[in-house]
């Protein structure tokens, strides 16, 4: 039996405690109650994940829960009089791709919000506006990749086609394939290694270029012995028959590519979820929930959550976060709140709200730790990750949160119990990134930069922690109730 002094803690323990930042690994102060809640929310991501494979997809689905919530669509109130008041629910849907929502709160439109802003859209395969041809009695379909992506990755998976297609005489059609259990797949094919000698000897961003990345699509021809590219002629054909779809309508129609798999759990203790699309649609969901957790009461200060499109190409275009789609938002519901709306209002709300950039942050991986900074990495199993600056070596084209700021969030999240950890963006000469960040600070918005650790990044399967999952969206909830 020990001396009875040995339990006590040392001055230099007692001093560690009160100075020193402690990372620690969520699991361990995970309840039972906990761990069903981890599951069960984790159960339901899965889910959306699979439903929402694209942009259009997900804001398809968000949609859904909106409406049975009793969200109103504010393009309508605005052309209907009244004032929207405390507890109101409206979303806007932007173009089908991205979407805003908001339950109004008691304090004063020009206090400002508290906001919760992701991305939806992912990296994939686009087609190009005339993709199909043939070559060799093989159909095949040209391809143009959507944000930054390993070539290689692409190749030999099973893809599932998804898309929307305007047809000559005005109809929508919506097009999924490759996704329930009968449905064919597509592919990108790769050399065999036999015949691969000089494939091989090239660097890994030279593997297979842009132009090679062609989607095998068919090779049963058109029974016409006449027919030009029978091959090609059938594919059109079924399409015509499925969907009455002319060939000229691929011109401007939005098809996407995207890995086949659904999402599922990964690892011996079921402890992660392997899936496509976690960036950013784990954020966005974590984000979503977060705001739908405030649809039965009044908030405070006003919630809105904010899914925007076209992040993983620099945001552009009027479904992306350069657009005026925010600005227009908060004008809008200003319009519908205040017995005499100006430009002044509108700027004093925006200057006096606040975001979390819910975009996902690469976890150290011990496979490549040569590019991680330890002390600043984020990891797995360890909550949801501030992380101060974005951009790329010397901080360039991203966003900083200011001192004051940063304190805030971190005491919300201290005196909520939702515990935190730091996440740069790898070593400072290694690359970087950026999100949505500064583009909602150009308006005057505190902004930080908040959201959870992937593996894997920008592949077609990525790998997140479901207490990572959790514990962000408690911190959401934690963020949009702060008065």
């Amino acid at each position: 039996m020990g001396n009875i002094d040995d339990d006590k803690k040392t001055e230099g323990q007692v001093l560690s405690e009160k100075l020193c930042f402690e990372l620690k690994n969520c699991w361990d102060a995970a309840s039972g109650e906990d761990l069903d809640a981890i599951e069960s929310f984790a159960v339901q991501y899965k889910h959306f994940l699979d439903r929402g494979k694209t942009e259009r997809e997900f804001v398809k689905e968000a949609m859904a829960l909106l409406k049975e919530r009793d969200f109103q669509d504010l393009d309508v109130l605005l052309r209907e009089s009244g004032k929207l008041l405390p507890g109101a629910r409206v979303y806007q849907n932007i173009r089908g791709k991205s979407l805003a929502f908001a339950v109004l709160g008691r304090k004063p439109f020009t206090e400002g919000f508290n906001i919760v802003g992701a991305h939806v859209d992912s990296p994939r395969i686009d087609l190009k506006t005339n993709p199909l041809y043939e070559d060799a009695d093989i159909a095949l379909l040209d391809t143009h990749y959507y944000g930054g992506i390993k070539h290689y990755q692409w190749l030999t998976i099973p893809l599932a086609m998804h898309g929307t297609v305007i047809c000559k005489d005005g109809s929508v059609r919506e097009i999924c394939i490759g996704e329930a259990d009968d449905d064919p797949v597509f592919c990108i094919t790769d050399l065999l290694p036999h015949l691969a000698q000089e494939q091989m000897a090239k660097k890994a961003s030279e593997f297979v270029n842009g132009e090679g990345l062609d989607i095998l699509a068919g090779s049963r021809p058109y029974k016409d012995p006449k027919a030009k590219d029978k091959v090609k002629l059938r594919l059109l054909s079924i399409l015509n028959a499925q969907y009455g779809i002319l060939e000229e309508d691929f011109a401007g129609a939005e098809i996407e590519f995207v890995p086949a798999h659904k999402a599922r759990d990964l690892g011996f203790d079921r402890s992660m979820i392997g899936g496509y699309g976690h960036d950013d649609r784990c954020c966005a969901f974590a984000a979503l929930q977060g705001a739908l957790s405030f649809a039965e009461g009044i908030p405070e200060k006003t919630i809105v959550c904010l899914l925007t499109d076209k992040e993983e190409i620099g945001s552009m275009g009027n479904t992306g976060a350069q657009s005026r789609l925010f600005e227009n938002f908060a004008a809008y519901l200003g319009a519908k709140t205040l017995d005499t709306y100006s430009e002044i209002s509108l700027r004093q709300a925006l200057s006096r709200s606040a975001m979390l950039s819910a975009d996902v942050n690469p976890a150290f991986d011990p496979n490549y730790d040569s590019v991680y900074d330890k002390k600043t990495a984020s990891y797995l199993g360890k909550g949801i990750v501030l992380t101060k600056a974005t951009g790329s070596r010397g901080k360039s084209g991203g966003s900083e949160a200011n001192a004051e700021f940063c304190q805030r969030v971190e005491a919300i999240l201290n005196s909520n119990k939702v515990q935190w950890q730091f996440g740069d963006i790898g070593k400072v000469d290694k690359g970087g990134g950026g999100t949505i960040a500064q583009y909602v600070a150009k308006l005057g918005v505190e902004v930080f930069d908040c959201g959870i650790p992937v593996l894997s990044m920008h592949s077609p399967f990525e790998v997140i922690s479901k207490i990572d999952l959790y514990t962000t969206y408690k911190g959401y909830i934690a963020f949009l109730r702060e008065a």
